[in-house]
């Protein structure tokens, strides 16, 4: 029952989003402050599905300077809860095919995120280069999966090296931001405890070339794994009380 009611509540939510947000972002289309916008909204449906979502944030994290943001990839759940970090002037990249999707991928289109045809390793190549130009050339940062795909609760997957190119190409600091396990929360539980999401310190770039690239993608992964595995005990330790 708890499922259900939830369905339709979030079923509501996204009609009345995708609608208004497609018909709102038509006054200023591909203009990446609806990002910020709309990630915020959808981070605050965490507490109908009995979410305690804790966001861990700088106090200047809404002021810094250009970055490419990595984030680790679970589920559908990032949608609710990592989504909370976004930060102003920041588009994401994502699956070309995510525009075919009836109104979410036309909301995620026209919120000016960028689109990648990952099937074809030279156009996503050419993408990377595009997105480096395009920090370069504005005043957006970038958001990306780095392992490219889902986890579906298997822990971190591998990196792909795409988000260090870039961030490498583009000179800016990348900045790891990791959101607990949420691969145990359940429609049909009314509390699904707590999941945390937090922001890591930057990591420079300046002054690393392509064959750094491996170097910095390890050192971004063993920060984020190891972030991962603490949240993750303090969700344990906190939900247990």
């Amino acid at each position: 029952m708890i499922a259900l009611l939830r369905i339709i509540a979030v079923a509501i939510f996204a009609v009345f989003m995708f609608i208004f947000g497609c018909g709102y972002c038509l006054f200023s289309p591909r203009n990446p402050r609806h990002v910020f916008t709309f990630g915020r909204m959808f981070a605050r449906m965490s507490k109908v599905f009995g979410i305690k979502l804790e966001l861990r944030i700088p106090d200047n994290a809404y002021e810094r300077g250009q970055h490419i943001y990595l984030g680790n990839h679970q589920n559908n759940w990032d949608l609710f809860t990592i989504s909370a970090a976004v930060t102003p002037n920041v588009v994401t990249v994502g699956k070309k095919s995510l525009v075919w999707l009836p109104l979410f991928g036309q909301l995620y289109w026209l919120t000016g995120n960028i689109l990648i045809d990952r099937a074809n390793r030279s156009k996503a190549m050419d993408t990377i280069s595009q997105v480096a130009d395009q920090i370069k050339k504005s005043k957006v940062s970038v958001w990306m999966f780095p392992e490219g795909t889902r986890s579906r609760g298997r822990g971190l997957l591998p990196f792909k090296t795409g988000a260090f190119h870039a961030a490498i190409a583009a000179q800016v600091p990348i900045v790891p931001i990791v959101c607990s396990s949420t691969d145990n929360l359940k429609l049909n539980r009314w509390n699904n405890g707590h999941v945390i999401v937090e922001m890591l310190p930057p990591i420079n770039v300046e002054g690393y070339n392509k064959e750094n690239v491996r170097e910095i993608l390890k050192l971004c992964r063993n920060q984020m794994k190891a972030k991962l595995e603490e949240l993750d005990a303090e969700v344990l330790e906190r939900n247990a009380k």
